[in-house]
């Protein structure tokens, strides 16, 4: 197996692992009465990350000489590794308040420990850190400046306006 499938493997089990996560959390939280906003676009979210992987296989094992490293390969995957230091951050620190999705506690505060001291949506600059650095670390710079636009579209345009509407101004 070669480094590209290793890395792609733990990713995709990372991913699968922290939706777990995300599931029994909304239960927790859902169960003590938040609730979901912003529900109409997280297909949108999934589908992007969905095709993100689906593109970095493809554009990877497309190349002339799939799966080879380019000797720059460290710089880009430690910045992805440092991403993933700042992505478990952010989930120790929400505890059971972290989620895929934008779920409102009534009455919660919003969380200002750890990251979220220095950054309102360090989970957002995670994600545009993943999806730039991941496929840069294989050469898939199509993948890499694709899905950082689309993100950015999405994250800055839709969903990043709704969470602060939704935390800092709740209509429920």
């Amino acid at each position: 197996m070669t480094f590209f499938g290793i890395v792609l493997g733990v990713v995709l089990l990372q991913r699968g692992g922290e939706l777990f996560l995300a599931s029994r959390n909304a239960r927790h939280i859902r169960a003590r009465g938040g609730y979901e906003v912003g529900e109409e676009h997280y297909k949108y979210i999934v589908t992007l990350h969905l095709l993100f992987f689906v593109s970095l296989l493809l554009e990877v094992s497309l190349k002339e000489a799939p799966f080879a490293l380019p000797a720059w390969w460290m710089y880009p995957f430690s910045l992805f590794l440092l991403a993933q230091f700042l992505r478990y951050w952010c989930m120790q620190s929400l505890g059971r308040h972290w989620n895929t999705r934008i779920l409102i506690l009534p009455g919660a505060q919003p969380v200002i420990r750890g990251p979220y001291r220095f950054l309102r949506h360090p989970n957002y600059l995670v994600v545009a850190v993943e999806l730039f650095s991941l496929p840069l670390s294989f050469s898939a710079f199509l993948t890499a400046i694709t899905f950082s636009i689309l993100n950015a579209w999405l994250l800055l345009r839709i969903r990043i306006p709704l969470e602060e509407k939704s935390l800092y101004e709740p209509e429920k």
